[in-house]
């Protein structure tokens, strides 16, 4: 197994669904797991990118796929990728019925035109 520094094994994850996407009312693309806190945000191609904020705000540089079927891993401060990692806290990912993009009515027709 892979040491990745920035992970905590114990963190769980603030739900299934983009936090701050959620309190305003947003949609995201993909979603991603903070390794170290255990924080769920939108991925970079999502208009909100608050995956990526949350790193910059915090200083938790690992994040992890929270799509199913993905383990990937990646470090905003060094840009390393690692297609595998320790196993985390469940859940891994969010419920395989929810759609990509998500969540379901709040998704413009024209999503395509906003992304990253």
């Amino acid at each position: 197994m892979t040491t990745i520094p920035g992970i905590d094994l114990s963190a769980v994850p603030t739900g299934t669904v983009c936090v701050e996407c959620e309190a305003s009312r947003g949609w995201w693309v993909h979603l991603r797991r903070c390794a170290q806190c255990g924080h769920i945000g939108c991925c970079d191609t999502s208009p909100a990118q608050h995956a990526s904020a949350h790193s910059a705000a915090t200083g938790h540089p690992v994040i992890r796929s929270f799509e199913p079927g993905e383990v990937w891993f990646y470090n905003f401060q060094d840009g390393q990728f690692y297609e595998s990692g320790p196993d985390l806290v469940p859940p891994e990912n969010h419920p395989a019925s929810q759609p990509v993009p998500g969540p379901a009515g709040r998704v413009p027709a024209d999503w395509q035109a906003h992304i990253h």
